[in-house]
């Protein structure tokens, strides 16, 4: 199986205030976001995590040794802070800025930041991350209106890593509300 997730901000007290995450504090919020991850995953499934995994994260280790899952990473703008604390790399299958996918069925351009254009536009999704629910910005109309632009955040898919059917019913439910 493959999944999609980002902005899961392991670490990062602020976010629970920032996004209006359901959890009481810090410690609570990594625990079930890797709970949730791993009831989901499993150690076959690939996972493609489209950036800023962990912000202000004095140790990412711990959490990393408990995600399943073969873990692409596509770099955001918070994953620069935690990767000079070590080596990580060998709990990444790879570690990328941008990335071209398919899942044999659909191409995939993914890549943190929500582009409005890429490589085949017309016949492939773009999938990203950065945003979070955050629908104020000048360019949400653009991108509400693009049905192959898809949000992997948590904070639009239940704060867990979803499955492409599941990223599309997920986008299409918060555009449509949003």
């Amino acid at each position: 199986m493959i999944y999609f997730i980002a902005d899961t901000h392991f670490g990062h007290a602020n976010v629970i205030k920032m996004c209006n995450r359901p959890y009481p504090d810090i410690e609570t919020m990594n625990a079930e976001l890797i709970a949730a991850w791993n009831r989901r995953v499993t150690g076959n499934d690939t996972v493609y995590i489209l950036g800023d995994m962990f912000f202000r994260c004095n140790n990412p280790e711990p959490i990393l040794k408990h995600l399943k899952g073969k873990k692409h990473l596509v770099l955001g703008n918070h994953d620069g802070s935690w990767m000079t604390k070590g080596d990580f790399s060998h709990y990444f299958a790879s570690i990328n800025n941008y990335l071209e996918v398919s899942d044999g069925t659909r191409g995939m351009t993914l890549c943190h930041y929500p582009l409005l254009s890429w490589k085949h536009a017309k016949t492939t999704y773009m999938i990203h991350g950065h945003i979070h629910a955050n629908t104020d910005m000048d360019f949400w109309p653009l991108l509400k209106a693009r049905d192959h632009v898809l949000n992997a955040g948590v904070d639009v898919n239940g704060y867990q890593p979803v499955t492409f059917d599941e990223l599309l019913e997920n986008n299409i439910a918060f555009k449509t509300n949003h």
